[in-house]
């Protein structure tokens, strides 16, 4: 919240955020889209940046905003406009801290991503890794661009 807040100018649509533990493991749910008038969330597997991760143990042991580092970054995004491209309707991201700056020219988005899945989980115990994108279940792209639409703000860090 204290991100909504220190952002509160640039966020234009203050319903609903999303917030990516990345303290949790791959297997876990850890995207949480929250309804911030009544509280409600709603919790998505989400798979973080193969440079965050290169033993791919399932856990971020580190964030990067440099650009080829192929890791996630942490901080406040702004969703910006939709797309469709390699990886179907995907939504680009704005970063708005400097530990995420480099997020549009890095090309981190929302997308879907057949390594992302309950069923990758129980075959083997954690998620694929992106290029540092947030990449979601193919089954669950549609929900999560239509409630994080643009306008809205992502928070990504080790909560």
């Amino acid at each position: 919240m204290s991100a909504l807040d220190r952002h509160g100018a640039t966020i234009k649509q203050r319903d609903v955020i999303g917030i990516v533990d990345f303290s949790q493991a791959s297997r876990t749910p850890r995207f949480h889209i929250v309804d911030v008038m009544s509280g409600r969330s709603q919790s998505l597997l989400v798979a973080h940046g193969r440079g965050s991760d290169p033993d791919h143990s399932g856990w971020v042991e580190r964030f990067s905003n440099s650009p080829g580092s192929a890791a996630s970054s942490a901080g406040a995004y702004l969703v910006g406009s939709g797309y469709s491209g390699k990886h179907g309707r995907s939504q680009r991201l704005i970063g708005l801290d400097p530990e995420n700056s480099n997020a549009e020219k890095r090309a981190i988005v929302i997308h879907a991503a057949s390594y992302v899945s309950d069923d990758i989980v129980r075959t083997t115990g954690k998620l694929g890794r992106s290029q540092g994108c947030f990449a979601v279940a193919q089954t669950a792209i549609m929900e999560v661009l239509g409630q994080l639409g643009p306008g809205r703000m992502i928070y990504a860090a080790k909560i």
